[in-house]
């Protein structure tokens, strides 16, 4: 059962790290594409803005796959863990801990996760297992 709950998280964050990075990366998913989410990361001073977003989406993306996939999951962890420090850091630190209040509540969860599993691995149903 423990391998299921390791999957059944994987493919959870993972599939919401891909639905991230599309929406910085092509707009999807009610996203705002490079342009526009480069348009909010020069307005918070992380410039320049549109290289900003494309690095921010593609770490969410591939970070994604691979967690969603259990491949190279400590890399994986460590790029989902460093792009939610980011988040804190640079959008929801300011406003506490509380996600009502626009606070690093849910990035907080999402790092912890990432980190998690990077350090105990992706369990039974994952290509890290299968490959090494």
């Amino acid at each position: 059962m423990m391998a299921f709950g390791l999957l059944i998280i994987r493919l959870v964050i993972g599939l919401l790290f891909i639905g991230h990075g599309a929406q910085k990366l092509f707009g999807w998913f009610g996203g705002y594409g490079l342009k526009g989410t480069g348009g909010w990361f020069d307005s918070i001073g992380m410039k320049p803005g549109v290289t900003m977003a494309l690095f921010a989406g593609l770490a969410e993306l591939v970070g994604g796959i691979l967690f969603a996939l259990g491949f190279l999951t400590p890399l994986a962890g460590i790029i989902i863990a460093g792009t939610m420090l980011i988040a804190i850091f640079k959008v929801h630190g300011p406003n506490g801990l509380w996600a009502t209040a626009n606070g690093y509540e849910y990035n907080l969860t999402i790092l912890v996760v990432a980190i998690g599993i990077a350090l105990t691995g992706p369990g039974k149903y994952a290509l890290d297992t299968i490959l090494f």
